[in-house]
């Protein structure tokens, strides 16, 4: 039985500066990561529509970038769903996340000044705090913003996009490993370990952590997939 996506949890498209098929887009995206549209789900273009406020024109343009990246496809008669992955994808996903996550840990150690570093140490710190104080949607809101830093520091726009779109395809099973008591004690160590070694500015040491830290996200979410 597929289920239909009744858009719940979506709120109206405001008037902006931003493209109009950007704000869609962002609105979906938040609804798939935050995990109310869930894999194997049915998009109802009349239901999101009215939930966002949008014409079926402006909604389909947004769907039709969705479908172009692997977020949602058609199948068969069912229309658009969010796509659901294997076990093989999700496992090849994490593997190209840790070595893009490696990279980008590597680069920012080499061209962050003191103030960007100051930041890292911030953005690190308040994540632990989150992962201690167990509030899952600014678990979720404060490693986008970290990795929004590590990103733009370390002049990887390229890398930015990749991982927004991997880690947008895994994100019911990142949701559900994220909300284990022991996987967050275990992202608190794997997270201080790295934001050692970026202060110490020891590009590899943060590297091997920043690769470490994807593998142990990729066990718990894929042990938890078997339960």
């Amino acid at each position: 039985m597929v289920n239909d996506f009744d858009g719940s949890g979506l709120s109206p498209i405001r008037q902006e500066t931003a493209p109009l098929r950007a704000r869609i887009i962002e609105a979906i995206r938040g609804a798939i990561e935050g995990g109310q549209l869930k894999p194997g789900e049915r998009l109802v273009e009349k239901k999101l529509c009215e939930q966002l406020g949008v014409s079926r024109t402006s909604l389909r343009e947004a769907l039709r970038e969705l479908e172009a990246i692997g977020v949602i496809a058609q199948v068969s008669t069912r229309g658009l769903t969010v796509v659901e992955i294997s076990p093989r994808e999700a496992r090849n996903i994490y593997a190209i996340r840790a070595d893009i996550e490696a990279l980008v840990v590597e680069q920012f150690c080499e061209r962050a000044d003191d103030a960007a570093m100051q930041r890292f140490d911030q953005l690190c710190t308040e994540l632990t705090e989150t992962y201690r104080a167990g509030n899952f949607s600014a678990i979720i809101a404060g490693k986008k913003k970290l990795f929004n830093h590590l990103c733009e520091v370390a002049d990887n726009a390229v890398a930015l996009e990749l991982l927004q779109r991997l880690t947008l395809r895994t994100a019911q099973l990142r949701n559900r490993s994220v909300a284990r008591e022991a996987r967050q004690q275990q992202s608190i160590t794997e997270i201080e370990e790295l934001q050692a070694a970026v202060l110490a500015r020891d590009s590899q040491t943060a590297r091997r952590s920043a690769h470490r830290h994807v593998e142990s996200a990729a066990d718990s979410a894929l042990d938890l997939r078997k339960s």
